[in-house]
């Protein structure tokens, strides 16, 4: 469990030293990415408070997803249309979602816990 969180702070401590800056032709694919990354991760999060998740599953839905969004932020941009905007809402939808699973699973939890405590007293 700490390796993540290890990763997560080198790679802003990282992030925070380097001058590095995104051109903006590059931002609607980099927004897309980021959210298609974020969904996938609170997606296996949600598989594994419900006992489902699959190593397997997650790493291919994880770069899937990523290749999608940029193949659909790049065909929007050859097409003049704003494609990516449909990802951002497919994307923040299924984020959105798999939030409030992950809160109803942990405040279930969390009560069934309590009212057990409250019977072994």
């Amino acid at each position: 469990m700490w390796l993540p969180v290890l990763g997560l702070v080198l790679g802003i401590a990282i992030g925070l030293m380097t001058n590095l800056t995104i051109p903006s032709e590059y931002s609607n694919y980099l927004s897309l990415a980021v959210l298609a990354a974020l969904d996938t991760l609170i997606g296996g999060i949600r598989a594994h408070l419900q006992g489902t998740y699959d190593e397997m599953v997650f790493v291919s839905g994880f770069f899937f997803n990523i290749i999608l969004a940029i193949s659909l932020a790049f065909l929007g941009v050859h097409l003049g249309v704003d494609l990516y905007l449909a990802g951002i809402f497919a994307f923040g939808v299924r984020l959105f979602q798999n939030i409030a699973v992950i809160r109803r699973n942990l405040l279930t939890k969390w009560t069934l816990s309590k009212k057990n405590k409250k019977n072994v007293i």
